[in-house]
């Protein structure tokens, strides 16, 4: 089972999307739909077969009634023959005593007998069995008792109460529905009584009581005791559809009878079939009357309404599927847009973007959202590539200025060491000193041990660059960094604050003029350490500060060009912002003629530093 779900997914995750729609379309609509609909067959069913059987008995029991009625139209035709005393007395006489009493009883008695018969269109014969020696037998009606089987049938009508009614006669009885009735009992002249037997062809007794009119309901009369004898029509549909069967499914209902239980429906599974019976019980005649129909012909609506129902919904799934198609298509047209510039960005084509064909301040649908991420995204891509190669050109000229730097580093130490001893010998104290400032600047900007240093080794080579600066040009530069040694200990990028200190010198105090230099130190909402470097010289102007802070806000692509030092404004901002972010990096501020104050954003917590 494991293994047949895993297959299922595999095949619907390999399955092309216009498939999933048309299979989650068929699931919430059509499925609902063919389920629904059949719910409501099935009650129509269950309505109609209630239907159904309430006209079934209903005609079962007017069928019953008519019947009853034609019984009692045979009872009253024998009771009007027997009030015929003269013709009753005349054959339990001597008929052969005298020709010409015989001759006035065919003229009289037996022709109003006969005239009795003919006006009753059910009655086909009425004979009387007489057990009489003189007995004349020249007519039908008159026949010695001897002709009677079975003989002691009369035991039997005595039982019942003188007359009974057989469904089958016993002379030629298989089409004929017959009436028996004791005339008179055995006397000193007679061994057995007389029995009058009133015969009816089934074809005129139930005429149209079985006919096919056309229902459901397939009508037959059940011999009480005798499952294989039944009275019915056999050019009725239902006989002609059976065939062969109708045998056994008469049998079938039979042996489900039930004199006490006649108004529940009798159900029956013959062969493939399922039939519903119902029934009446009619005691004088010992037979049933019943009303058989097929589950099929009862339900050969609700199943047109299956076949409907079917052709409907594959009529409705056809369209799906064509609007499902249609409408995969418009949508894949554009997705393929979309595969085509990946596949060209895939190329190194990172200007393939998707043309959407969206006005400004149109949105389109989920597929131009994914459009308008995606050249979004190509632009994102080809700035960050861009920040990628300007943070590796910065690292590689650091790398070769720092290279430039130490070439015969070793030479230029020895000469600069040779010098300084030469000015102390010399009692030249000043040189001394400047020498030594200005290796202590070459050592500091040659060793790249590190990215980073602490904030007092930085501080400690811009001391000996304003004592160098102060010597060669004769100045008087004063630099005020009272910071707190927790600070000084603090890790920040190489040579970020040294330039700045360097174009304070050249720009705010120009021709050895004095000029006031301060470093302060403050932390921003315990998140950025800012580094001060405020002068009081002569300014930028103002012009040029405006290109600066546009330089530095990213709203130009104009380089820095403030100094003539390796590294510059511009190199260092760059390098800040490539390893720390946006919100790192330099700030200018500057009134001219008053002051000059460059601010160093860095990450405050000492841990984000390094790395860059």
């Amino acid at each position: 089972m494991k293994y047949l779900l895993t297959k299922m997914k595999k095949i619907y995750r390999n399955s092309r999307i216009s498939k999933k729609l048309f299979l989650a379309f068929s699931m919430m609509i059509a499925i609902p739909a063919i389920v629904v609909s059949f719910l409501f067959i099935r009650t129509q069913e269950s309505q109609l077969y209630k239907d159904a059987m309430a006209t079934g008995s209903s005609h079962v029991s007017r069928l019953n009634e008519q019947l009853r009625s034609r019984m009692g139209i045979i009872e009253n035709a024998s009771s009007t023959a027997l009030n015929q005393k003269a013709f009753v007395d005349f054959i339990h006489s001597n008929m052969r005593g005298d020709g010409l009493r015989l001759v006035k009883f065919r003229q009289n008695q037996f022709e109003q007998m006969h005239n009795i018969i003919q006006s009753h269109e059910m009655i086909s014969e009425l004979s009387f069995y007489v057990d009489n020696p003189n007995l004349f037998e020249i007519w039908p009606e008159i026949y010695h008792y001897d002709k009677f089987q079975p003989q002691d049938y009369w035991v039997t009508l005595r039982e019942e109460g003188g007359a009974a009614y057989r469904l089958f006669a016993f002379k030629d009885g298989d089409h004929t529905l017959s009436y028996y009735r004791l005339v008179r009992l055995q006397g000193q002249q007679q061994k057995r009584p007389t029995i009058m037997e009133i015969r009816a062809q089934h074809n005129v007794f139930f005429s149209d009581l079985l006919e096919d009119s056309g229902g459901d309901f397939f009508s037959v009369v059940m011999d009480g005791t005798t499952p294989s004898r039944s009275v019915y029509n056999p050019e009725h549909v239902f006989a002609q559809t059976a065939g062969e069967e109708l045998d056994k499914i008469l049998g079938s209902i039979h042996q489900r009878l039930d004199v006490i239980q006649q108004s529940s429906p009798i159900k029956v599974e013959v062969g493939d079939q399922t039939y519903y019976a119902l029934y009446r019980y009619i005691a004088p005649l010992n037979a049933y009357v019943v009303d058989i129909a097929s589950h099929q012909a009862l339900m050969k609506g609700p199943r047109s309404w299956y076949l409907l129902v079917v052709a409907i919904t594959l009529c409705v799934l056809l369209l799906m599927l064509l609007l499902v198609s249609h409408t995969t298509r418009r949508i894949f047209r554009r997705l393929d847009r979309v595969l085509i510039s990946m596949r060209k960005v895939r190329q190194g084509q990172l200007d393939a973007k998707i043309d959407t064909g969206l006005g400004a301040n149109e949105t389109g649908d989920e597929i131009d959202e994914v459009a308008v991420s995606y050249n979004n995204m190509l632009d994102e891509i080809k700035h960050l590539m861009n920040q990628v190669v300007d943070k590796q050109l910065v690292a590689k000229n650091a790398q070769l200025h720092s290279l430039h730097s130490q070439i015969n580093s070793h030479f230029l130490y020895n000469a600069l060491e040779s010098i300084r001893m030469l000015a102390e010998v010399q009692r030249q104290p000043a040189i001394a000193d400047a020498l030594v400032s200005l290796g202590s600047q070459l050592r500091y900007s040659m060793q790249w041990r590190s990215d980073t240093v602490s904030l007092s080794d930085e501080l400690a080579n811009i001391h000996s660059y304003i004592r160098f600066i102060n010597f060669m040009e004769g100045g008087n530069i004063v630099l005020m960094a009272d910071l707190p040694l927790e600070v000084l200990r603090y890790t920040i990028p190489k040579m970020c604050m040294q330039p700045i200190v360097e174009n304070a010198v050249h720009h705010a105090a120009p021709s050895g003029d004095s000029v006031n230099i301060e470093i302060t130190v403050s932390v921003e909402n315990d998140r950025l350490l800012l580094i001060k470097i405020r002068d009081d010289g002569a300014g930028v102007d103002p012009e040029m500060l405006y290109s600066l802070q546009a330089v530095l806000l990213g709203d130009t692509d104009l380089p820095i060009v403030t100094s003539k030092n390796g590294l510059g404004l511009e190199n260092v901002h760059k390098r800040i912002q490539l390893h720390y972010g946006k919100g790192c990096g330099l700030w200018i501020d500057s009134v001219q003629g008053a002051y000059t104050c460059v601010t160093i954003r860095l990450p405050w917590e000492n841990v984000n530093l390094g790395g860059w």
